[in-house]
């Protein structure tokens, strides 16, 4: 399939089957996220994976009732940071000194230009900064999910508070930002059905 044709079949699946994703395709879904593009390069969210049935269950009062929290494959939680500032960057330049072979001291004006960057945000900023870089590893992880023929229903109508109180997110110095059930579809989930609905290219694209 090309890229038309698989994102033509990704849709927001409302009912899932009982079918179990395996382990090795979550993982290779996860790992693909891992590699999203982020500001700086400095992904200041984590990706949260809850198969736990009792966990997800106690996450329904906090999801609208929305059944497919807890009858899916998996739940994935996207947490953006908490701590924003120079923790997030001295995180990322010593992966950079790890992976590249530099030392830290090499990238030293490399660190205070993204210090310099972050400090000049008030923490609002700061946190819909974190927020905004994991919508974009959303946007990623459901391309790829389609890729995968994994089906998937992201979401933000939650209760951030009582997922972060479920999970122990602001424990962990996490919030949840968005969530995503991931599974196979169900034959009688009605909305596979419709015709995917979205603009025509010369409404969407402006050429100046």
């Amino acid at each position: 399939m090309n890229i038309s044709d698989v994102l033509g079949w990704r849709y927001a699946v409302k009912l899932f089957s009982d079918e179990k994703i395996n382990q090795e395709q979550v993982q290779e879904l996860l790992n693909a996220t891992r590699l999203s593009a982020s500001s700086y390069g400095l992904q200041p969210y984590s990706l949260v994976v809850v198969e736990s049935t009792d966990l997800r269950q106690q996450l329904l009062e906090y999801s609208y009732g929305q059944e497919k929290i807890a009858k899916s494959s998996h739940l994935v939680i996207f947490a953006a940071h908490t701590n924003i500032g120079d923790i997030t960057v001295d995180r990322y330049i010593n992966k950079f000194s790890e992976i590249n072979g530099v030392s830290i001291n090499e990238l030293q004006n490399m660190s205070d230009h993204l210090k310099e960057a972050l400090a000049a945000k008030n923490k609002q900023q700061k946190q819909e900064w974190a927020h905004q870089q994991a919508y974009i590893a959303l946007g990623n992880f459901l391309t790829c999910a389609a890729f995968l023929k994994i089906d998937t229903c992201p979401m933000t109508g939650f209760e951030t508070e009582g997922y972060n109180k479920v999970l122990r997110l602001s424990e962990k110095g996490l919030t949840a930002s968005a969530i995503c059930p991931i599974g196979k579809r169900h034959p009688e989930d009605s909305n596979a059905h419709l015709k995917k609905v979205r603009f025509d290219y010369d409404e969407i694209v402006l050429a100046l």
